[in-house]
């Protein structure tokens, strides 16, 4: 006979005795593997994790391991957007591409009491009026701003009063607070200007307020109008300012990142509009539809993406998901069997292909694809879960113990892991 530890001292000695006292209870009748399926897993468990046997340490019940349901990890569904911009590229003069809805959410968001002597619209609407006006970029200009401020949160050498928003002649550790502005629109313009003197080697359009900008026409020939990218900030405008230019290009790109907001869909529209024939556009629009769950437009826009970028491994894998989500996972495995030819090393379509095969119980087909995800990443405890729970389909239960076994050696504080572990213990028959 096998020395098999019964259900309830498991339980207990997890810790889970409150646990099951506060949860909503399965009927007397239940087993107790439908008791373990129904019963959270806390993390109080993991402090005292039992030592599972690497082997099954008896028989299985094959009434109690058909009644329970077994957790794995659902599909990845984030679109992917091509970021992969060579930061180097991005130039100082150019248009916004960022819309000011855009700009005014992103700031309220990080800081919705913002220190400034305007509203958060109003700067928003400076800093586009007087970037415009020169040729500066508005929306990476204002990104280089709420660097500088801390997201107009200050904390510094300058104070919020000064409407000095760029550290306009700040030498930091409290030695100098730097230049004032009478008023906020004033500051946004000599931030402007500030920066054509070193982008362009032509006056501004108005009358130059920036106190700062001759120290760099007659003294600094090196860098007027010689720094035309953001990156060639670096070391200048900030010292040593290593990766200067890299932060204020990487809140620009968290700005226009699509979420759901009416603001991103405006922005969309807008760069459908601009680019009719960039796949990237359709893209980003069918992100912002696929975030408001609007997932048969964006699914639409995916389309067009694909049609005008056909070899693209995002494509597929969006338009994958947007099929998924209408319930279409014919359409979506052929999109993953077209995607992994093109991006073979795509993990997260590994593993979306191989739980819609587990969904339609090819389990065959869904361990074939845990494996070459496995190849890819061998430490993902998530898909040799997958394969564990694929096993106990095709009534492999030694295997599949021992698939739990080398999910948990990866990630022990996984809870789908330990609960699975939970549950197949409990499907073991009880010596009498």
């Amino acid at each position: 006979m096998h020395a098999v530890r019964s259900f309830r001292p498991l339980f207990a000695f997890c810790g889970l005795t409150a646990v099951l006292l506060s949860s909503p209870q399965p009927s007397l009748a239940a087993s107790p593997a439908a008791v373990a399926a129904q019963t959270p897993v806390s993390n109080r468990t993991l402090a005292n994790r039992p030592d599972f046997s690497m082997k099954l340490p008896g028989e299985i019940n094959p009434k109690a391991i058909r009644e329970v349901h077994w957790k794995v990890r659902p599909l990845y569904d984030t679109p992917l957007m091509n970021a992969d911009i060579n930061p180097t590229t991005i130039t100082i003069l150019g248009p916004a591409e960022a819309t000011q809805e855009q700009m005014i959410a992103f700031i309220k968001k990080r800081n919705a009491h913002p220190k400034l002597n305007c509203t958060v619209e109003d700067i928003v609407n400076f800093y586009y009026q007087e970037a415009g006006r020169e040729g500066v970029r508005p929306d990476v200009a204002l990104c280089q701003a709420l660097k500088e401020t801390g997201f107009f949160n200050y904390g510094g050498d300058v104070a919020p009063n000064q409407n000095n928003f760029c550290g306009l002649g700040a030498l930091g550790n409290h030695h100098e607070p730097g230049h004032s502005f009478a008023t906020p629109q004033l500051g946004v313009r000599a931030h402007i200007q500030h920066l054509l003197a070193y982008a362009r080697a032509t006056q501004p359009g108005l009358p130059i307020v920036d106190p700062r900008y001759w120290h760099i026409v007659q003294n600094r020939p090196d860098l007027y109008g010689k720094v035309t990218k953001w990156t060639g900030l670096n070391g200048t405008w900030a010292v040593p300012g290593k990766t200067y230019g890299q932060d204020i290009l990487r809140l620009w790109h968290q700005a226009q990142a699509p979420d759901a907001s009416d603001a991103s869909l405006h922005a969309a529209d807008n760069k459908v509009k601009k680019a009719p024939d960039e796949a990237s556009a359709y893209t980003y629009r069918g992100i912002v539809r696929y975030n408001r769950q609007d997932y048969r437009a964006a699914l639409a826009d995916f389309t067009q993406a694909l049609q005008l970028a056909p070899q693209s491994g995002e494509g597929y894998y969006n338009h994958a998901l947007a099929a998924a989500k209408l319930g279409d996972t014919k359409t979506a495995q052929k999109d993953y069997d077209t995607l992994l030819k093109i991006s073979p090393k795509l993990a997260q379509a590994w593993y979306n292909r191989g739980r819609l095969r587990f969904d339609q119980k090819d389990y065959d087909g869904a361990i074939s694809d845990m494996m070459q995800l496995l190849m890819l990443e061998d430490r993902s405890a998530f898909a040799r879960n997958l394969i564990g729970v694929a096993h106990i389909q095709q009534k492999k239960y030694a295997t599949a113990w021992m698939d739990f076994a080398a999910a948990a050696a990866i990630n022990s504080a996984n809870m789908d892991i330990l609960a699975n572990q939970f549950i197949m213990e409990a499907c073991l028959k009880q010596n009498k």
